[in-house]
């Protein structure tokens, strides 16, 4: 059952980016912008097809490099002139070609959080996501989760204090100091408020499952830059999730879901930034310390193929509502990043053309070629880092 959700999870994504660009493809259709090819993926091509339609002609391909999707127009180029290019449309029809994807991924994300409140949404934990949005009055619950308080230890780092007392891997963390732990959040503010004094650590151990309590002398600030103030890696052992169902309030719920998603979305990407700022000027300080650390803030807050395929494989052991749940989520995140103003991504290609347009000057093709042509190496570069640190996170 697994393995078929699995699948219907990856057709699922793929139909996210088939509606981004269909939604490209219609828009500009409509506003009488010739399409010359509808592509899945990106090129080398894998096969293609000649389709015959009354408002034109154009080739279907299915590309090699499973990185999105695009719809090649007649005359990209702001700069084009002739009938049927894309060039020669008026503002107010490109403008609606390059937001149409975006408008594509946020139905469809509306469309899917529906459903899943009909079907059964899940309630993330509140140190993942703080007050999740909820009608109360038309709440059921229909499971509840297990072991939603318990804290495992996921790794021991060499030389820590936690190694040094004997604490292993996939023991529970119950207290410090007598202070029950129920999220690896709990770990980090205690510890992180003992810095450098000797607390009391009780554990269950995963080998004999009773409890143990440890005298521990925490790292102080200094070394907890290496090690953390316990030198341990936390993980919620929670199994499963709450999850409830809604009746007549599920598109509000939608709505109140993508709100909320959006705005952490816009936190995240801001710690990314951040992140990649400091990891960019450790090149220029020469600090190692700070280059990792910016490379994994930079990092932790985003996601490619690999890792969205093991996100994927991850949830099909949970059911289809969360399954469904994280498409959602994709669909959303696609939403907002193509319309963020990086060139090369829709957002990219309506500021620089507005941009030209306000401060009047002409838009040539080969500026707008090298705008977006940089933009795209950009991407590909950082694509290539994302998987990079896919492949070592979840492999």
């Amino acid at each position: 059952m697994a393995t078929v959700l699995l699948i219907i999870g990856i057709l699922l994504f793929i139909g996210l980016v088939v509606i981004h660009e269909y939604g490209h493809f219609i828009a500009a259709r409509r506003g009488g912008v010739d399409v010359e090819e509808f592509g899945i993926g990106f090129p080398p091509r894998a096969w293609k097809k000649r389709i015959k339609s009354k408002k034109g002609d154009y080739d279907f391909s299915l590309n090699w490099l499973p990185l999105g999707g695009f719809v090649r127009l007649k005359g990209e180029s702001d700069s084009a002139t002739e009938s049927g290019s894309f060039g020669a449309a008026p503002l107010g029809t490109k403008v609606k070609i390059m937001v149409a994807g975006v408008i594509m991924n946020l139905l469809a994300a509306f469309v899917l959080f529906t459903l899943v409140a009909w079907a059964g949404m899940p309630r993330l934990p509140e140190f993942a996501v703080p007050d999740q949005f909820t009608v109360a009055a038309d709440e059921r619950v229909v499971s509840e989760p297990r072991n939603q308080d318990m804290v495992l230890i996921g790794r021991v780092i060499e030389n820590s204090p936690a190694e040094k007392a004997g604490i292993a891997v996939e023991d529970e963390l119950v207290a410090i100091n007598d202070t029950e732990i129920t999220n690896p959040f709990d770990v980090i503010d205690i510890t992180e408020a003992n810095a450098g004094e000797e607390v009391v650590v009780t554990i269950r151990s995963a080998e004999t499952d009773k409890e143990q309590e440890f005298a521990v002398i925490l790292n102080d600030d200094a070394t907890a830059e290496e090690q953390g103030y316990l030198g341990v890696a936390p993980f919620s052992g929670q199994e499963g999730f709450k999850v409830v169902r809604y009746t007549w309030s599920a598109p509000i719920v939608a709505a109140g879901t993508i709100g909320q998603f959006t705005q952490l979305t816009f936190i995240g990407l801001g710690n990314a930034l951040s992140g990649f700022g400091q990891y960019i000027v450790s090149f220029v300080t020469g600090d190692e310390l700070a280059r990792e650390e910016g490379q994994l803030q930079a990092t932790e807050q985003v996601t490619g193929p690999v890792g969205i395929f093991a996100t994927l494989a991850a949830v099909s052991q949970e059911g289809f509502s969360l399954m469904l749940f994280i498409v959602a989520l994709i669909s959303l995140a696609l939403a907002i990043m193509n319309i963020l103003p990086i060139p090369a991504l829709d957002g990219g290609r309506l500021f620089v053309t507005l941009l030209f347009r306000a401060i009047r000057k002409p838009l040539s093709k080969s500026l707008e070629e090298k705008i977006h042509g940089t933009g795209f190496l950009l991407l590909m570069a950082l694509f290539v880092l994302i998987t990079i640190v896919d492949i070592r996170r979840f492999f």
